[in-house]
């Protein structure tokens, strides 16, 4: 078997996923549509960063046929004394990598660079390249420098793409030769890993690189009995707390013992779980609905984001508000009211909204939404991108108060929130009557990938009227939910 350079990654997240990976393919997850967006994201800032170089050729496959004869191309290109090398691939006994650019600088030397479409260089890149560097010298190139190509993050568009000013590159270098004895070894590991007939163990507590979170999506998928509460639904987990509960036998939240180093999320989560009671502070509840000011308006956005702005005035990954739903509850048991924008048009958005959320939100009353940080962000950045709206916008955010905060705070907390305050894990619980499942969309990320195909990419045409009814409906269920949060929140305190 061949070691690839993706394959020597998921060992090096989790040797269970580099075994899956070559013998039992059908347990690893399919890749969805907000994962295929990501690879998007990284294709496009790829044809920025290869602007960089000159007198190049791109390799890279198609097919099956075309990835087995790639390093036979890559050899006749580097002996053709080719500059500069996009995708090519080179094998070196049992390891394999494709790299992303191999720049000559002179004869049998060359500079090794990754593109990535993050805005710094992570640690799991080193370790890529430190096997890339591995698989290069050991073919017998010699290489001077290893970098990283990354998104300059203060970059703003101001009408075509500068392909230098998008892109940064962070010399890496010593970094990487500081792994390649601790990669050599790591390689040998990996090898007989994916040539042993069984699999190792495939506890999340042998995660080493990159979240957790991916590696329990795949050993829950693999392990459907789990209890509901059992250790592996801890909030905020960590591989060695897995390893010290597993250590001592311990398979559900309940029976995590008392002294077990946690944190304070984890605390509430045990704590509910063992008595099986809801946590609920109605003091600092009481305090906290009676600061609310009438009219109440409960905001939302859906945002656009891509690694390339999608006009002038954004940042590399800003959110920028498309869409807004916003209601309304102008006193004490008056009927709720719905107000709604949709930007349908490729064009910015941002003016649009801003203008339509002026004649909708009101000078006065607290405006409350859900996990702050986000709204006031994007308000922030819509006040500095219209100059003109920039104290209106920061009128607003004087008025937000932040919805999630009795729950975040651990004012009121159920065993079945599972240590989260996000509304997907709040809402079920609290208001069962309302649910995302029901919707055609039911995350803020799938809305917007979709607006984005649908309106600035012009897709899904035959489509369009379904799919803009259900933006609509998603984001006004946003708004609705907090509304009917509100409500518990209120009827908790009356009690």
């Amino acid at each position: 078997m061949t070691l690839s350079k993706s394959e020597y990654m998921m060992f090096l997240k989790q040797p269970a996923w580099l075994w899956l990976k070559k013998h039992d393919k059908s347990k690893l997850p399919e890749i969805d549509p907000a994962t295929q967006a990501i690879f998007d994201n990284g294709h496009l800032f790829e044809t920025y960063a290869e602007k960089l170089f000159s007198s190049n050729i791109r390799l890279g496959f198609n097919d099956y046929l075309e990835y087995v004869s790639l390093p036979k191309r890559t050899v006749e290109a580097l002996e053709n004394g080719t500059k500069t090398i996009f995708q090519g691939r080179i094998e070196s006994d049992n390891i394999t990598c494709i790299f992303d650019v191999l720049d000559r600088v002179e004869g049998n030397v060359f500079d090794l660079y990754e593109i990535k479409s993050s805005t710094s260089v992570k640690i799991d890149h080193e370790h890529d390249l430190a096997f890339q560097l591995i698989v290069l010298e050991n073919a017998g190139l010699k290489i001077r420098n290893v970098g990283v190509i990354h998104v300059n993050n203060k970059f703003v568009r101001n009408g075509d793409i500068d392909a230098k000013a998008i892109t940064a590159i962070t010399d890496v270098t010593e970094a990487v030769r500081d792994l390649i004895e601790e990669t050599k070894i790591n390689i040998q590991q990996a090898i007989k890993v994916m040539q042993s007939t069984t699999p190792p163990d495939m506890s999340p507590r042998f995660v080493r690189l990159g979240p957790l979170d991916e590696w329990l999506a795949i050993y829950k998928a693999m392990n459907a009995d789990l209890h509901p509460h059992s250790i592996y639904n801890l909030a905020t987990l960590k591989p060695s707390l897995v390893g010290e509960l597993e250590d001592q036998g311990i398979k559900l939240i309940k029976d995590i013992p008392e002294g077990t180093k946690l944190t304070i999320k984890q605390s509430l989560q045990v704590q509910t779980t063992k008595t099986d009671k809801r946590i609920i502070d109605k003091t600092k509840i009481f305090e906290f609905v009676d600061s609310l000011k009438y009219p109440l308006y409960f905001l939302d956005y859906e945002t656009l984001s891509s690694v390339i702005p999608s006009f002038d005035g954004i940042k590399p990954y800003q959110q920028v508000p498309f869409q807004y739903s916003l209601h309304i509850i102008e006193s004490p048991g008056s009927e709720i009211l719905h107000k709604e924008y949709l930007h349908t048009e490729n064009t910015h958005p941002g003016l649009p909204v801003l203008q339509r959320l002026k004649e909708d939100i009101g000078d006065n009353g607290t405006v409350l939404v859900w996990h702050e940080q986000f709204e006031k962000k994007c308000n922030k950045e819509l006040g500095e991108m219209f100059p003109e709206y920039a104290d209106f916008m920061q009128s607003v955010n004087n008025r937000v108060v932040d919805l999630m905060t009795p729950f975040a705070e651990g004012w009121f907390v159920d065993k079945d929130f599972f240590g989260s305050a996000s509304i997907k894990k709040v809402l079920p619980v609290l208001v069962t009557e309302l649910s995302y499942k029901e919707l055609n969309i039911q995350e803020g990320a799938s809305a917007q990938r979709i607006w984005m195909e649908t309106i600035l990419d012009g897709k899904n045409a035959d489509t369009k009227d379904k799919i803009i009814a259900d933006l609509i409906e998603y984001c006004k269920l946003d708004t609705l939910a907090m509304v009917q949060l509100y409500k518990v929140l209120q009827a908790e305190i009356s009690l």
